[in-house]
């Protein structure tokens, strides 16, 4: 079975792309299946068994949704064997530009937003810069030279990754995307595994519930802003 992490800031149309592309992956006769992770709520398991797809959705709830990715992908790689699926694709909650869902050997696809704004691809850490495809959507909406530029930005962020226009409405474009997934290496385990980049740090004790304000409640890894003129008075 072949494991594809799909991660994107939210709204970006990581769904609308994962259908797309599952459909095309199912009329070669694949069996795909789909890990939904998500925060709080998630709708998306029912769009995905509308499509005939069979999903586990996994909510973080109060834990950071790339934490909670890490502690569960194994057991969803097990539910995907014991689907029988050929393609199993994780799609990321995808919370903040620093979220890093990719495992070194396991192909992996970042979802951006041509609408975001030429700027946005140096802003994405390691989601976007060590992913081994950039799937470009909503780029009908802007100018051809919009998305030149937008697409020359992804580029600049991460060399190495093609960057793919694909529409999640009519589907143009996702048959590139199927392509590099039915090549991806196969991923008979994740024992031993490593993710290619670290999760945002933890644990402070905003982590664990606190809900007060001031340095007194601050411990653990807490990081602090330095200003200016507090160091020009110094």
């Amino acid at each position: 079975m072949q494991l594809i992490t799909v991660a994107g800031s939210p709204s970006v149309g990581k769904t609308s792309v994962i259908l797309q592309v599952a459909k095309l992956l199912k009329q070669d006769g694949l069996a795909v299946g789909v890990a939904k992770f998500d925060a709080l709520s998630s709708d998306d398991g029912r769009l995905y068994a509308q499509h005939e797809i069979p999903v586990a959705v996994g909510l973080a709830g109060a834990l950071c949704p790339d934490h909670y990715f890490v502690s569960n992908i194994e057991d969803c790689l097990a539910w995907g064997q014991r689907q029988g699926l050929d393609v199993l694709l994780s799609e990321s909650a995808g919370l903040c530009n620093r979220c890093s869902p990719h495992i070194d050997g396991v192909l992996a696809i970042c979802v951006v937003d041509a609408l975001a704004g030429v700027h946005t691809p140096k802003k994405i850490g390691p989601m976007l810069r060590l992913a081994d495809l950039v799937a470009i959507t909503k780029g009908d909406i802007v100018s051809q030279v919009e998305r030149e530029v937008f697409a020359f930005h992804v580029r600049l962020a991460n060399p190495g990754a093609p960057a793919l226009f694909c529409n999640g409405l009519t589907g143009q474009g996702a048959a590139d995307l199927a392509r590099h997934i039915r090549a991806a290496a196969p991923t008979p385990s994740l024992d031993g595994s490593r993710l290619r980049f670290s999760m945002p740090a933890a644990v402070c004790p905003y982590c664990v519930g606190e809900t007060a304000i001031g340095e007194t409640h601050q411990r653990g890894n807490v990081k602090k802003m330095r200003f200016a003129d507090r160091e020009e008075s110094r």
